[in-house]
């Protein structure tokens, strides 16, 4: 056997999984302790010491993959999530799968035992690879003692959407961090697909910690570490100059178009609306939640507009309201989505709305707006806001009070649950001229995670001076993922409110079908204790176990002086939970009473 052909270490293999990460690229991973994955733990350190990479440490795997999601989502770029064998790989099923449906490049790097113990019954031994099926971009099995370097490579470039195809593919070298096309020969050609997570299976051998031939240093000390920019600040692509040419010199005809800013539509959206003088009907994680053209409680209003709407243009992907899924599904109305690139979210040929590419296409199929388009959305809305405000500043601290302070104390990033919390954003927040970042789970939707997520965009949020990262969650959200406050000691605490509406349960079930069977006897304690999983937990004590800062808030005045004083500058802690007690009896009432009076003009 040459020397080229000896296998390698264990340590050496981890080590070249890890310079691989860094060379290509990767900035962040989070790291779930384990024997297995031992090696990779101690390149890992070794690459921290140099300067190469940030390091977060979790003890539990489904928050680490959150963690690790939630870091992906802010720097835009792939974050590396590693843990030993068995069950500690599944546990990341959950965040794949968000990752996968939101097109997030998550690199999952799950430690293996050797080939000739698997299938034998040995301890923590599965079918580990292609465990996570579709949901993963590609899914590579590195045998033990084998260089994973042209694998981890191949696989951050399926993450980023990218693959080598014909003659010298696997050679290829590729480096992410450039910004020019990857080397390739004549007969290798670069397909472009959808980012998303990936997994990377290596296999290890015992001994599992290095030995006295594995000391030798770091190839050469990284450069600091220096954060990206986050993936909605202003980017290159279509700019407003471009963008007003295409269609100032077009001729458009008039047409009652809406504009629809879905899920990540981005600031595209609003400046399309605004360009061509459209109304825009925007949900909060669209990030095209502001500007003129921008009509706050839509929501309410569509029923009244609806015979009216010629036709509708989709940014990005709506997820929150029955009015807007009506308004796509009519089959005498027109609708387009904006796809310049593929997406993961849906297949093609699966939806109903024409496919377009091109803004130039696009402004052709919406038309312009008729003289008093806008206008008449933009004095609908501000009755409607009118008819909110009435409604809740004469009764108890409601959700949409909650949603709409948090979404006025801008002081960075803000990052919504699913459930209630996105849905009183989406009705209450009103659109002001910038919009702060916003983000969600809208892959999947699932309240699983949030907290984590919330916690890796703080971690990945390069803020300044003052600014936090601010997630508005429900109660039973926060329950489902408490585990995501733990941090331990020596891990970089970044700074985060966790605002949240405690109302003792679920509340979403109560605006839907299920909140009219609980006005029937027969299924109110059916609905109450199956839907709403009532709850007397003590967020006070939580917070003080996990060594967070704690204040509850009962009323309005309150609430805007909490949050708009933010942690006092004496306070060492950098995260605290904002308890904010809200009675959720009546709220079916309450939202049907909004939308009576919003449709009668009253």
């Amino acid at each position: 056997m040459t020397p080229a052909d000896t296998p390698l270490t264990s340590f050496e293999a981890a080590r070249s999984a890890v310079r691989t990460l860094t060379d290509d690229g990767v900035r962040e991973v989070v790291l779930c302790p384990g024997s297995r994955s031992a090696p990779l733990a101690y390149a890992l350190a070794e690459a921290e010491r140099h300067g190469s990479v940030r390091v977060h440490i979790r003890i539990d795997e489904r928050d680490a993959g959150f963690t690790a999601l939630g870091l992906a989502l802010a720097t835009s770029r792939p974050v590396a999530i590693v843990t030993t064998s068995g069950t500690a790989v599944g546990e990341l099923l959950p965040a794949v799968m968000e990752a996968n449906h939101a097109a997030v490049p998550l690199v999952v790097v799950s430690a293996d035992r050797p080939v000739e113990l698997r299938g034998t019954g040995a301890n923590q031994t599965t079918h580990q690879v292609g465990l996570f099926g579709t949901h993963v971009r590609c899914s590579v099995d590195v045998p033990a003692g084998q260089d994973p370097a042209p694998d981890v490579r191949r696989a951050l470039m399926a993450s980023e959407g990218m693959t080598l195809t014909g003659g010298d593919a696997d050679a290829t070298p590729v480096h992410l961090g450039v910004t020019t096309p990857p080397p390739a020969s004549r007969h290798t050609h670069l397909q472009h697909s959808v980012r998303g997570p990936v997994q990377v299976n290596l296999a290890f051998r015992d001994p599992l910690v290095p030995g006295d031939g594995d000391t030798a240093p770091w190839a050469a000390a990284g450069a600091p570490i220096a954060l990206p920019p986050t993936r909605h600040q202003p980017a290159a692509g279509t700019g407003d100059d471009e963008l007003t040419g295409l269609i100032t010199g077009a001729d458009l005809p008039e047409r009652h178009t809406v504009v629809v800013a879905g899920h990540d539509a981005t600031p595209l959206a609003e400046r399309f609306a605004r360009a061509l003088g459209l109304p825009l009907l925007a949900e909060p994680s669209s990030n095209a939640r502001f500007g003129p053209q921008a009509i706050g409680p839509y929501r309410v209003l569509l029923a009244g507009f609806d015979a009216r709407i010629e036709r509708v243009v989709v940014f990005g992907r709506p997820t929150l309201s029955r009015p807007v899924a009506r308004l796509l599904a009519s089959p005498d109305r027109p609708s387009a989505l904006y796809v310049p690139e593929p997406v993961a979210w849906f297949e093609p040929g699966r939806r109903e709305d024409r496919v377009i590419t091109e803004l130039n296409e696009l402004a052709a199929f919406a038309g312009r707006a008729p003289a008093g388009w806008h206008d008449e959305w933009t004095s609908a809305a501000a009755r409607a806001t009118a008819i909110l405000d009435e409604a809740t500043h004469t009764a108890a601290l409601t959700g949409l009070d909650l949603a709409r302070l948090v979404w006025d104390a801008d002081a960075g990033p803000l990052v919504l649950g699913s459930s209630n919390a996105i849905r009183d954003a989406d009705l209450a927040a009103v659109p002001g001229p910038t919009c702060r970042p916003v983000y969600a789970n809208r892959g999947l939707a699932g309240i699983d995670g949030t907290l984590a997520t919330a916690t890796g965009i703080a971690l990945g949020t390069d803020g300044g001076p003052g600014e936090r990262t601010t997630v508005l969650v429900g109660d039973v959200t926060f329950l489902h993922d408490v585990g995501g406050l733990f941090l331990g000691d020596g891990e970089q605490v970044p700074p985060l409110d966790l605002v949240v509406l405690n109302d003792g349960g679920g509340a979403i079930f109560s605006t839907l079908e299920h909140g009219a069977l609980a006005e029937q006897p027969a299924y109110a304690a059916t609905v109450e204790r199956y839907f709403a999983t009532p709850h007397a937990v003590d967020l006070r004590a939580l917070a003080a176990a996990y060594g967070l800062d704690y204040v509850r808030v009962d009323e309005r005045r309150a609430l805007a002086a909490v949050l708009a004083a933010g942690p006092t500058a004496s306070s060492p802690v950098r995260r605290r939970i904002v308890d904010v007690r809200i009675d959720r009896s009546g709220l079916r009432d309450f939202h049907q009473g909004i939308i009576s009076r919003v449709a009668s003009g009253t």
